[in-house]
């Protein structure tokens, strides 16, 4: 082995530290490999019997599409090949050279000689698969996180802060038979601000949106923890209130109507008020039908003279 070559391999994460001397008769076992930019080293699927060290050149490694990132992406003196050597599994990302490459082939049985003949190798070989597993673990973590970021996008209304349309439609049927599982009543609320349309053309749709934000934040706040609240599009909330019969509902409704009115002096001088209607599920009543049955009571609040409750039958 000439001065370049044990240089070389001296500065790779598998022989740092060695003594080559001890395990040098090996290397005459193992060949170099050049890669043209663009050539695959290893694809998903096939069957691998050589770790490479990279002695010089780029690799790059893709646990998928091409068109991604890459998940990593390999510099002189780095390895690749090795767990699927160890796990005795086909390889599972696809390899390939991003320039041209100069590789050392280190056959599996060579592999396992040279940890048999030196604990630093061995040592190194367990670092390199710490840190591998070390760099999935973050990349699980960055994925979950984009995965919540995303979930969170996907199930809050972007102006008020609240769920949207989407989550209630979810959250509440499922909080609904969990309440007819256990033999306990659930009401729903409908609540929509009261001529909010002229307000708008009133005094503009930044007030408008000003209006909407407030009013979601005085009825999250003035529910209780066990309660689901969502803005069901325009000016209209639904609030789910689990455990609770109508003549319990009914009064917590008209506590957030006054709250509303009470908390919503405005720079224009305009006060808002809040119509209600209130309706109990029935047995095996889906939440359209009690959706239904609840907006008529809402029609009902309206043609009554508006800023009221109004209870379904």
């Amino acid at each position: 082995m000439d001065d370049l070559k044990r240089q070389q391999l001296q500065h790779t994460q598998l022989f740092a530290k060695v003594g080559l001397e001890s395990v040098e008769y090996l290397f005459e076992r193992c060949a170099e490999r050049a890669l043209e930019r663009g050539e695959h080293l290893l694809e998903p699927g096939v069957a691998n019997s050589h770790l490479y060290l990279l002695l010089d050149g780029e690799l790059r490694v893709y646990l998928s599409d091409r068109n991604l990132p890459p998940q990593a992406v390999l510099g002189p003196g780095e390895c690749v090949g090795e767990m699927s050597l160890l796990d005795g599994q086909v390889a599972s990302a696809l390899v390939l050279a991003a320039r041209d490459s100069t590789l050392l082939a280190i056959p599996h049985d060579v592999l396992w000689s040279l940890v048999d003949c030196s604990h630093d190798v061995a040592r190194n070989l367990l670092a390199i698969i710490s840190g591998r597993m070390r760099d999935s673990n973050r990349a699980l973590v960055a994925l979950q996180a984009r995965s919540l970021e995303f979930e969170d996008t996907a199930s809050v209304d972007a102006l008020t802060g609240i769920h949207n349309r989407h989550w209630l439609l979810g959250a509440f049927p499922r909080a609904m038979a969990r309440c007819e599982q256990d033999g306990e009543p659930v009401c729903l609320v409908v609540a929509d601000i009261d001529h909010f349309r002229h307000f708008n053309e009133r005094f503009g749709y930044l007030s408008g949106d000003a209006v909407l934000k407030r009013m979601a934040r005085r009825l999250a706040d003035g529910l209780r923890a066990q309660d689901l609240i969502g803005r069901y599009g325009g000016e209209a909330f639904l609030i789910l209130l689990p455990y609770s019969a109508l003549d319990e509902a009914v009064p917590i409704a008209e506590r957030l109507r006054e709250l509303v009115a009470i908390g919503s002096g405005l720079k224009t001088g305009e006060g808002v008020t809040l119509s209600c209607g209130v309706g109990q599920m029935q047995p095996g009543e889906t939440l359209d039908l009690l959706l239904a049955r609840t907006e008529a009571a809402l029609r009902r609040a309206k043609d009554n003279g508006r800023d009221r409750v109004e209870a379904a039958g």
